[in-house]
């Protein structure tokens, strides 16, 4: 053993431990939440992918001429109802601080997953739309509950991680969505895209039989207030309002850059040349380098956490995220025809690499509740951004058909980041707090 010195003191060094093992309920419980998530995430994108063609064939059998204009406002305005449906789906949080973590999981999965397949033989537009909000509710539901369960089931020394693990699922979902569409949605169009979103209705039986309440959940005392009222309670109101701010800004700025980007693609490519069936595989390409770019910014988004605090790395992915969206919406976009797609595709992936904020607020959120109120305030927080994010949606559908372009509009969203970069001083710092009680 070596030893140092610490103010003219001879101390030795704090030995490391090794992590916690995890138990077979607890590895079972995460791998459930993970492949949710993987779903949830694959869900997401489906649409963005095949927003296009799916439009194009309803539009003109609900009366509306299936012009890029007409598609693209369409597009956007479908998009802010899925946004609606994923607010409402505050309704989870409650559930799952009632009925358990795991009921709740299966049910949002299980949502989702119905309304998905559903979307696959819509006959208009109109009932795509409403097939798109339903389904929204369910996804919306998927990242509180998956994240209050890991956050709970695991240990206190490993749930840190757990966070970003988990976190990684849903952008591997965005991979499977990719390799679909290559694949699928390219030999058999949008409607077998769709039929491949009930996959998971596996995962939610599979989470009923085999996946145990967490301890933590099970021993919570007996409640005299409604979660709701919990986490609008002195204690907790000003992180309920504080959290709910920044998960607003973290939303409507990489949901603008990730949704639009397929279609951001696909006009590129379509600039340079390329066919119809070229541009649609090259939007996979660029939804994977963007997956992979969050994936790795998630796995960090924990061990920089941990190291220099969560406001400190919150605000470092803000301004990646600021930057990023600039660059590839304000200036790779309307680079000469050469030189605007590899140009964009090369920003996609830190565009990426800094969405993996998500991860942060996956560890950080249950830190700041307790077991009584904490799925409610995770879902609750979540749900804010997300009406909001419906109200940009349909203020940028707006915009881009009243511009004719796509790329400024978006381009604008980074704004929402600079906001938030005054608001995360506001936020309680937790590294180095045990998860409470």
């Amino acid at each position: 053993m070596t030893f140092g010195f610490n103010g003219g003191l001879l101390v030795a060094p704090r030995t490391r431990r090794p992590p916690t093992p995890l138990s077979r309920q607890q590895i079972a419980g995460f791998w459930a939440a993970w492949f949710g998530w993987m779903l949830d995430g694959m869900d997401s994108v489906i649409y963005a992918l095949v927003m296009g063609p799916a439009l194009t064939e309803l539009l003109p059998k609900s009366g509306v001429e299936a012009t890029p204009a007409n598609i693209g406002y369409a597009g956007s305005l479908m998009f802010a109802l899925f946004l609606v449906g994923w607010g409402l789906s505050f309704i989870w949080g409650p559930i799952s601080d009632r009925f358990g973590r795991t009921r709740a999981l299966a049910a949002t999965v299980l949502v989702y997953a119905v309304f998905t397949g559903a979307a696959a033989f819509a006959p208009n537009v109109w009932m795509l739309a409403l097939f798109r909000f339903l389904a929204g509710i369910g996804v919306g539901g998927e990242w509180a509950m998956a994240g209050t369960y890991v956050a709970e089931a695991w240990p206190e020394d490993r749930r840190k991680m757990g966070a970003g693990y988990l976190q990684t699922g849903y952008y591997f979902g965005f991979f499977v969505a990719a390799a679909l569409n290559y694949s699928i949605g390219a030999s058999f169009g949008w409607r077998a895209m769709f039929l491949c979103g009930l996959a998971p209705v596996v995962v939610a039986i599979a989470t009923l039989l085999k996946v145990k309440e967490p301890e933590r959940w099970q021993k919570r005392a007996a409640r005299t207030q409604s979660p709701l009222a919990v986490i609008f309670s002195p204690r907790y109101r000003g992180r309920t309002i504080v959290m709910s701010a920044l998960l607003t800004i973290a939303i409507v700025g990489l949901w603008a850059g990730a949704v639009y980007e397929p279609t951001a693609i696909v006009f590129l490519a379509k600039q340079a040349g390329m066919s119809q069936p070229e541009a649609a595989k090259m939007a996979s390409y660029g939804t994977a380098l963007l997956s992979l770019g969050t994936i790795l910014g998630c796995l960090a988004a924990p061990w920089l956490a941990e190291r220099i605090g969560r406001r400190t790395t919150l605000a470092g992915y803000f301004l990646g995220m600021m930057a990023t969206i600039i660059l590839a919406f304000g200036w790779a976009f309307y680079l000469p025809v050469g030189s605007a797609l590899p140009s964009f595709m090369t920003v996609l992936f830190f565009l990426g690499l800094f969405g993996g904020n998500f991860a942060i607020f996956s560890l950080w959120l249950p830190e700041l509740f307790g077991t009584e109120a904490r799925a409610t305030a995770f879902a609750f927080c979540t749900s804010v951004g997300r009406f909001i994010g419906a109200g940009v949606n349909f203020a940028l559908a707006g915009a881009v058909a009243s511009m004719g372009t796509l790329g400024t509009p978006i381009a604008w969203t980074a704004v929402a980041f600079a906001i938030g970069l005054v608001v995360i001083p506001f936020a309680r710092e937790t590294r180095g707090f045990a998860l409470p009680d």
